[in-house]
């Protein structure tokens, strides 16, 4: 599986993520397991609804979250933040 990352991910990574050191590393984690089996239990993963029921998301802690989009091999990541920030 290819990830590509969306330039709005990419902003809110490093606005979001990045200074917090704890949770970055949960990010990395989080992401190769994600590579490894997408449905793994630990990833809560699931289908967005609404105006986002085109895309899914898995979560990385309790409130943080990562809005994804498969396309056959390959996963655009759109956006992470917390659940208020991402929906």
């Amino acid at each position: 599986m290819r990830i590509l990352f969306h330039k709005n991910y990419l902003k809110h990574y490093r606005k979001r993520i990045l200074p917090n050191k704890k949770l970055d590393k949960r990010l990395e984690n989080r992401l190769e397991l994600f590579m490894k089996d997408p449905s793994n239990p630990l990833l809560e993963d699931h289908r967005l609804t609404g105006d986002k029921k085109e895309y899914r998301a898995f979560s990385i802690t309790g409130d943080y979250r990562v809005v994804y989009k498969k396309f056959d091999d390959t996963v655009v990541l759109y956006d992470v933040g917390t659940h208020n920030q991402v929906y």
